[in-house]
């Protein structure tokens, strides 16, 4: 059955109101009290959340159809939308992915506080989930025999819902608790991550993985005399984060540890919704009571009219998921000025550039409206991103204790900045609101950043308010 398209608007709160709330989130950093200031999420209107630039009619029309299915909100049973649990974050992509639109990343008001208790949930708020703090995800570090576990546990469960029946098991301890809007110093099992933006994911996707090579390889000496290398994400050989599968670049995630876009898209609907589909078929909670569907939930969908003529496929969820990050544009930015120009200059000149590559060029890509001719929309196109895609040491400061891959406990893909000017939330964990206390806590005891914020440091005060202006200006 065809599910019904529900569209949710979304309020972005005033650049003031964001403020406020980073300012409450934040820490003071050395930086900061050396003068820099991080001005918050810059005034104006989104500058993200639309399609590509020349999509075909074709193109289009599964953009769109992705977008709408995106907003899609889940429930257990007795919906158009149904499938949701029995554990899970959240019931839609949306309420992780809206700011500044929807496909990006944690808004500044949590939509979780008002899902956990949704149609009669039973739920109690974990202590790191505010209401003016990120979208978070939980995984624990080991399992209580003490063997690595590094998987997520879902935040709520679907008992004493009223579409939920007689299932009854009950949330994870997560217990005891820290500080709520740091996510710091409280159960030492735990780690957190938020939502990664997807704007421009489709052009991230269609890199060749030669151009990440011929990057990685560039440089070579400048880069080790700041301490910076990329690292493998696989124990299978290479030199860069390749999947374990066919040896190709992986890209997705905060360690790099999904290949493509719809991967990430099976991997979330399962993960963080409950809602199993024919990339990870299985449910993630067996529980009888619970279970009231045949698993894969989410599948190609086949109709047959009265008249016995098949209807066209109609793609799964996760299909449209991928179909509206690939042809999702990317951020944006503002305007060049005095202050941002220099501080470009100063963000290449201090060796951030080493690591936040700024651009990449796609190859002959395709997306979804054409088996044969490539994209225009994707193709040769180039992609401000600023990352290098490759998996660094982040020392101990930022370590979650969790391996993916070969991605160890302090390793992390390099952030992509494109939008970061419109970003509430920072790190993988969500721990600041605060752009210059991000920036400081790159360095720490085995971080191949440790030279790059030294000389940040070292900058004049109007330096690093450049530099942290062009940041907000991206």
């Amino acid at each position: 059955m065809m599910k019904e398209r529900v569209k949710l608007a979304i309020v972005i709160p005033t650049a003031a109101a964001v403020a406020v709330l980073a300012l409450a989130g934040a820490g003071r950093s050395g930086g900061q009290n050396r003068g820099a200031v991080d001005p918050g999420p810059r005034d104006g209107p989104a500058g993200a959340g639309g399609p590509l630039n020349n999509l075909t009619p074709d193109e289009s029309a599964f953009f769109q159809d992705g977008q709408n299915r995106f907003a899609e909100i889940e429930a257990v049973q007795g919906s158009a939308n149904q499938g949701l649990g029995p554990r899970f974050n959240s019931n839609q992509c949306l309420s992780c992915h809206a700011q500044p639109a929807a496909g990006g990343s944690s808004p500044a008001k949590n939509p979780q506080i008002a899902v956990a208790t949704l149609s009669g949930a039973k739920n109690t708020i974990p202590w790191f989930i505010t209401p003016n703090g990120p979208t978070r995800e939980a995984r624990f570090k080991l399992n209580p025999n003490g063997t690595p576990d590094g998987g997520v546990h879902d935040l709520f469960v679907i008992t004493g819902r009223t579409d939920a029946g007689s299932c009854n098991i009950a949330q994870p301890n997560f217990l005891p608790a820290g500080n709520p809007l740091t996510g710091q110093g409280g159960n030492a099992n735990i780690i957190f991550r938020i939502p990664t933006p997807t704007f421009g994911a489709g052009l991230i996707e269609a890199i060749p993985d030669s151009e990440i090579l011929a990057n990685m390889q560039a440089d070579a000496a400048d880069k080790a005399a700041l301490g910076i290398s990329g690292h493998p994400n696989s124990i299978i050989g290479g030199n860069v984060n390749l999947s374990a599968n066919d040896g190709t670049i992986t890209r997705f995630g905060w360690k790099a540890q999904n290949k493509s876009l719809l991967m990430f898209a099976g991997e979330a609907y399962n993960v963080e919704m409950g809602i199993s589909n024919q990339l990870f078929p299985q449910e993630r909670d067996e529980t009888p009571s619970c279970l009231y569907y045949a698993s894969p939930n989410d599948t190609n969908n086949f109709t047959t009219t009265t008249s016995g003529t098949t209807n066209p496929a109609v793609v799964s969820d996760i299909e449209a998921f991928a179909n509206f990050m690939r042809m999702l544009a990317p951020p944006i930015p503002a305007p060049q000025t005095a202050s941002t120009a220099n501080g470009l200059a100063v963000f290449t000149q201090i060796g951030c550039a080493s690591c936040h590559h700024p651009s990449f060029t796609t190859g002959a890509a395709m997306a979804s409206g054409s088996e044969t001719l490539p994209s225009a929309a994707m193709s040769n196109q180039p992609v401000n991103l600023f990352s290098d895609l490759l998996v660094h040491h982040m020392g101990t400061g930022l370590a979650d204790g969790i391996t993916q891959g070969a991605a160890g406990p302090d390793e992390f893909r390099t952030a992509p900045l494109w939008g970061v000017g419109q970003r509430v939330y920072f790190l993988h964990d969500g721990r600041t609101s605060n752009l210059v206390q991000a920036i400081e806590d790159h360095a720490s005891p085995g971080s191949e950043a440790n030279q790059v914020i030294q000389n940040f440091n070292s900058l004049s005060v109007q330096d690093q308010q450049d530099l942290i202006d062009f940041l907000r200006s991206l």
